[in-house]
């Protein structure tokens, strides 16, 4: 799902960000269980879905009724361009603020396996974790490459569905230059 302004607008809330990433991770819940997994009051959870669920972020499953009502996310991922929102101040405001969230996430979902990963086995904890690649690209080479990287994810998405030896794994990456100044070339 590509988002537009008012879903960058309505996602950028802490709360929000982390009931559809949990959502996402654990499948349908009710207002009541994305509660008690985020630690906050059923009324707040109940409004913070209806609210994810105007810009289709969420959607209620038709399941259940008033507190338990089924919730699920309406995709796996959802993307924006940075351009999208040029002029916008508040857009580009609540961008800012989503981005350094999922940042803040992500490092502790990534914080979270390094906790973990020795009770995991060899078979596992030998090809998951981290990678850091440095390449040197022109902004269409870097697009071409990053429209690869999503094409194999996606192309992997459901590849163990049925295997009991499959297990869900969260990929995710970020892109960033090695010299921050714009105006800085390769050298």
């Amino acid at each position: 799902m590509h988002l537009d302004a008012r879903a960058v607008r309505v996602l950028a809330h802490p709360l929000r960000s982390r009931i559809l990433s949990r959502l996402r991770m654990h499948g349908p819940a009710t207002a009541t269980e994305l509660a008690a997994a985020l630690a906050t009051n059923t009324g707040a959870t109940s409004y913070h879905l209806r609210a994810l669920e105007s810009v289709g972020l969420v959607v209620d499953t038709g399941e259940g009724a008033g507190k338990r009502r089924l919730w699920k996310a309406s995709t796996d991922y959802h993307s924006w361009t940075d351009s999208d929102f040029a002029g916008d101040e508040d857009t580009q405001t609540a961008l800012g603020w989503l981005e350094r969230d999922y940042v803040r996430q992500l490092a502790e979902r990534a914080e979270q396996w390094l906790d973990v990963r020795e009770a995991w086995p060899a078979e596992w904890s030998d090809r998951l974790g981290l990678c850091d690649i440095l390449v040197n690209v022109t902004p269409e080479q870097f697009e071409a490459m990053a429209t690869e990287l999503r094409e194999v994810v996606v192309r992997y998405r459901d590849a163990g569905a049925g295997d009991p030896r499959a297990r869900r794994i969260h990929a995710f990456a970020i892109a960033r230059p090695v010299e921050l100044r714009p105006e800085a070339g390769a050298e």
